[in-house]
């Protein structure tokens, strides 16, 4: 049971509190303070059903967030989960997380105060990506401290990250702005040479992310039948692993030029350990640093794709958007099918990047004819 009392503080007694005295599934007694009777009485009715759920977490033994999210990265790295995706969850912890709920208790973390700390990260500067990244992030420290009953529930579960006005403003991605034009991605594979012209061709026609092909093994190639399989790649720090998601491994067919373009390849290639497609000149696995600055920046300027100031123009990620605009453009692919070439996690993220691309003027002026047909026939 729990009981609620008014009670009165100050020099003078002036002041007046409101406490709920309860016992929780343990038969511990606590005592929370609320400012008025109302609150008190809210807050009973659904602490009392935690209790008899079992789950209810007193404020005064509640960890922190900080603390849940370090309880959680030490799971991480004990499940040997990969070096770079438990930096990421620290970094995230250190500048976007502790310095605005770091310190607050699980039992008193709301879902209107993560919107609150969602608003807060936007006002700071921290970008849209940046924010579901960590919302993403918090969501599953929550359910982690969830699973060891140091809270009672997960309330940013539902909580949803919209794109505001501000946001919305780059709008859509472009050819020419965002990513390369057909004749800047001929540019870029006539300008490309030696080593570098199988892997900036296979980049093109794949999509492929950087890491993968870093990670690529002959052992995944099947040139007879004109086939990638993606099945591991390499991190920042050059050590091969699987796929960071599920949807990463998946089957990418090969245009023609790819294919000849390997088989010769093939017979130069540096031998290694890891028999990589794409190693460094002594067959180990090649920086990405070394891509960025002696390759890509370098290949760019050569085609002229620099901006005012003189630098490259485009990132090497933007490779894989041009690779996904042509297989919408000239394959005619379903949101599906990209989805699953690509090695998106979900149809959403398709969607949200490429959705636009999916749309069809022409038909869409056709169909509204075939409307106006049907009804000034009827």
């Amino acid at each position: 049971m729990a009981s609620i009392r008014k009670r009165y503080f100050g020099p003078n007694k002036e002041n007046e509190a409101w406490l709920c005295d309860y016992r929780d599934q343990h038969g511990k007694r606590h005592v929370k303070t609320f400012a008025t009777k109302k609150d008190a009485e809210r807050w009973r009715v659904s602490a009392l059903h935690e209790i008899s759920q079992g789950t209810h977490t007193a404020a005064s033994v509640s960890k922190t967030v900080e603390e849940a999210w370090r309880l959680w990265l030490a799971e991480c790295e004990a499940n040997g989960l990969e070096f770079s995706t438990v930096r990421q969850r620290r970094i995230h912890l250190k500048h976007h997380v502790a310095p605005f709920i770091g310190r607050l208790r699980l039992s008193s973390l709301t879902t209107p105060l993560v919107y609150e700390f969602d608003s807060k990260l936007r006002d700071a500067g921290r970008s849209i990506a940046m924010r579901r990244k960590v919302l993403t992030n918090l969501k599953t420290t929550l359910s982690f401290a969830q699973g060891r009953g140091l809270v009672a529930q997960n309330v940013a579960l539902g909580v949803r990250i919209k794109v505001d006005a501000r946001e919305a403003a780059t709008g859509p991605l472009r050819a020419g702005v965002d990513f390369p034009t057909i004749a800047e991605l001929n540019a870029l594979i006539e300008k490309s040479a030696g080593r570098w012209r199988p892997f900036i061709i296979t980049a093109i026609f794949t999509g492929m992310r950087l890491s993968e092909l870093r990670g690529l093994s002959w052992a995944d190639v099947d040139l007879e039948k004109g086939m990638i399989h993606v099945r591991q790649r390499a991190d920042a720090w050059g050590k091969l692993g699987p796929t960071k998601t599920k949807a990463g491994k998946r089957d990418i067919p090969l245009a023609p030029l790819v294919t000849n373009t390997l088989k010769q390849w093939r017979l130069a290639c540096p031998k290694g350990e890891h028999d990589l497609v794409f190693p460094n000149t002594l067959g180990n696995i090649e920086t990405m640093a070394n891509i960025h600055v002696r390759v890509w920046t370098p290949l760019q300027k050569k085609c002229g794709l620099v901006t005012d100031a003189g630098k490259a123009r485009y990132g090497f990620h933007m490779l894989r958007h041009a690779a996904a605009s042509l297989f919408i453009k000239y394959l005619g692919w379903s949101p599906k099918r990209l989805q699953g070439v690509m090695g998106h996690a979900s149809i959403t993220m398709t969607f949200d990047r490429y959705g636009h691309l999916f749309e069809d003027v022409t038909a869409d002026r056709e169909n509204m004819a075939k409307i106006e047909v049907a009804v000034r026939s009827a």
